[in-house]
């Protein structure tokens, strides 16, 4: 394969089904995103409007960057993503479970809908809050091997459905269709989809060497 072809200007963008490299990943900072717009009244009252219906994570990786190994990591990484243009997984160590970090999934933490007999596929579903506003975060990029799944608080066997790693779909298979009032539930760890929120990497050594951390913005994507 010509390598240039990879790089032509209006490439299609993709998705590699990859994880940005998890001891790096660790030592990150960022979180979740909203935009509300406030507008204060004449009164000094507020009138909020939210613009974003889910929140968006962003996220700078160099912060766990501590070795120029690393920083060597993360450049052929950004290299073989050709920055912006292909997304990729990235492990989020303050959320990366349908639980508590510290805690095991269970198969009972999230529900993804009641059964009707006929629908066969569920979405996996994270839900933040109980009482007031709970949140549902749709979750895309479940890790392989980690999910558990209930129907009517009964386990399933790996055998009545298949875990869609690429969509977060949980699609059960004949014989095992959930029935008409049965509550799906699911236990699972996850990735967050992300690009590269820059497309050129500026990297100082001296000042690395002297405990500066390169700038290296990362985005989720709304897949």
């Amino acid at each position: 394969m010509n390598p240039s072809a990879l790089t032509t200007p209006g490439a299609q963008m993709s998705f590699h089904e990859t994880r940005f490299p998890t001891n790096i990943s660790r030592g990150a900072h960022g979180g979740p995103e909203r935009r509300t717009d406030v507008v204060v009244l004449g009164s000094g009252a507020e009138e909020r409007n939210a613009r974003w219906a889910d929140s968006r994570r962003t996220y700078n990786a160099g912060y766990g960057v501590r070795t120029l190994d690393d920083l060597h990591a993360v450049v052929a990484f950004f290299e073989e993503r050709r920055g912006k243009l292909h997304g990729f997984r990235w492990h989020d160590a303050t959320d990366f479970k349908s639980c508590a970090p510290e805690k095991a999934p269970s198969m009972l933490d999230c529900v993804l809908g009641t059964g009707d007999g006929v629908v066969t596929r569920y979405s996996l579903i994270k839900t933040y809050g109980t009482t007031f506003a709970p949140y549902a975060r749709r979750i895309t990029k479940p890790v392989a091997g980690s999910l558990l799944v209930a129907v009517a608080g009964v386990a399933q066997p790996a055998t009545a459905f298949i875990a869609d790693t690429t969509t977060g779909a949980v699609i059960f298979l004949p014989g095992h269709i959930p029935a008409a009032g049965a509550i799906v539930t699911a236990g699972f760890q996850f990735d967050v989809p992300v690009r590269f929120d820059t497309d050129k990497l500026e990297i100082n050594l001296t000042g690395f060497r002297s405990g500066a951390i390169p700038a290296i913005p990362l985005v989720e994507l709304r897949v």
